[in-house]
């Protein structure tokens, strides 16, 4: 597994109002990306799926990643949690991809991403955010 070193300065910076997505590598018939995600402590995303199949590893730190289900009566039900430290890869692929990452620890965490589409032409890996009520669920 490779270290945060791999990346210049300016793809390990993190943007203190956000976590930052730096694009590494779009493949020119728009097959797949490459990003590098940066995450401040504290920084994460609004629960989302994604419009294509994805598969990351973290380099730096820690992501606390939250797994959610659709119910039928329209609210989100938490599905499963689990912490991605360094070396951890994992992927996801729609339907199905409802999740939440944030960073929980106390230092800049980062993850190489590997997109099924060229995100630089779509602006985003994110398909719909879900601004739903959530029922607890079971986090383990």
């Amino acid at each position: 597994m490779p270290t945060a070193e791999i990346l210049t300065a300016e793809q390990r910076y993190g943007d203190p109002t956000q976590y930052r997505c730096h694009l590494l590598h779009a493949e020119p018939d728009g097959s797949f990306s490459v990003v590098a995600l940066v995450w401040r402590p504290g920084q994460a995303t609004p629960i989302h799926d994604h419009v294509t199949w994805c598969v990351f590893g973290v380099i730096q730190g820690a992501e606390c990643e939250e797994r959610y289900v659709l119910r039928d009566d329209g609210w989100l039900e938490q599905d499963g949690a689990s912490v991605n430290a360094i070396g951890d890869v994992a992927g996801l692929a729609p339907p199905g991809d409802i999740h939440r990452v944030r960073n929980a620890g106390g230092q800049t965490a980062i993850s190489l991403h590997i997109y099924g589409t060229d995100i630089s032409r779509l602006g985003s890996s994110v398909r719909r955010i879900y601004d739903l009520p959530v029922v607890a669920g079971m986090p383990g």
